[in-house]
């Protein structure tokens, strides 16, 4: 894996590339919160021998740059921000290359906008326990147990968010990320390697800026005001127009897995690969399964 760096308006993006003398294609990985490239790591090895692989740190983590503007964490800026990335770190390659775009958590609620406004970039969209905007938004309303899931989202937005991920050694992210797997799939190298990028300068602070310029926060409202409240929000009209694989871990944490429902509705070609024993973290505890499925979706004729 080679480190790079790439300038685009201003903000540098740090990212890993690897590729072969003649790659079948190039895969993008988008991380979630609070992770980084590295969270990637099974994935990259793996399909480092047939593609060529790409893996950001998004900004405001690790080693990207942090922008203290927290305008630029806006959903529609980092859309196009990314975009901006995908276009440059790909056009250096053939046109008729395909490129696939595999996203996780907060690199999904991305992905899923990116891949819908800008779907000339990509050949197929690969979406790990990622809330689609408009089933999430609808169940946050309706759904009295996502908002149970969704609370920790005030938390992370509060005045003291900042101060409280940090307190005890990044207690919060560690029993987050490292206690809620369902079984133990770190080393502790890994987790290290975690903590230091957890560490980096203003990382928090940009990891939480995405979280506070969220177009919508979950609702502190009873489940009888769940359909009135409803009618009032505006559901994003996201809709996916390339072909699309879903791979959803059901003991998510974070995510009710009624968001599934009515997915269709929006991602008309839509595959979905249920793992009833994993969790959010599903690309951690399955990764030969995770690759496995990936792998039998990129290589189809598109």
């Amino acid at each position: 894996m080679k480190h790079q760096y790439i300038d685009i308006d201003g903000v540098k993006l740090h990212y890993v590339a690897a590729s072969p003398h003649q790659p079948r294609g190039t895969i993008i990985f988008l991380h979630g919160f609070p992770e980084y490239w590295a969270s990637w790591h099974h994935q990259l090895e793996y399909f480092s021998h047939g593609f060529r692989v790409i893996a950001p740190d998004l900004p405001g983590y690790n080693l990207s740059d942090k922008p203290l503007d927290s305008s630029f964490y806006q959903l529609p800026k980092l859309i196009a921000f990314m975009a901006r990335f995908v276009e440059e770190v790909c056009q250096a390659h053939r046109q008729d290359e395909p490129v696939y775009l595999v996203a996780h958590d907060w690199g999904g609620a991305i992905a899923w906008p990116l891949v819908a406004f800008y779907p000339q970039l990509f050949t197929k969209l690969i979406i790990i326990n990622a809330a689609h905007p408009s089933t999430f938004t609808r169940e946050m309303f309706i759904n009295p147990r996502q908002q149970q899931k969704s609370h920790y989202i005030h938390q992370l937005t509060a005045k003291d968010g900042p101060a409280q991920v940090k307190k005890n050694d990044f207690e919060f992210l560690r029993e987050m990320v490292f206690a809620g797997t369902t079984y133990a799939v770190f080393n502790e190298e890994e987790k290290s390697n975690y903590l230091a990028a957890w560490q980096q300068p203003q990382a928090v602070e940009g990891m939480l800026a995405y979280y506070r310029m969220m177009p919508q926060h979950p609702p502190l409202i009873r489940e009888s005001d769940g359909l009135a409240a409803l009618q009032s929000v505006k559901i994003p009209n996201i809709r996916i127009t390339i072909p699309t694989l879903v791979l959803w871990g059901e003991q998510d944490e974070a995510f009710e897995n009624t968001i599934l429902n009515g997915l269709e509705e929006y991602v008309p070609d839509l595959a979905i690969k249920r793992f009833a024993d994993a969790s959010h973290w599903l690309h951690h505890e399955q990764p030969e399964n995770v690759n496995k499925h990936i792998a039998a979706f990129i290589c189809l004729v598109p």
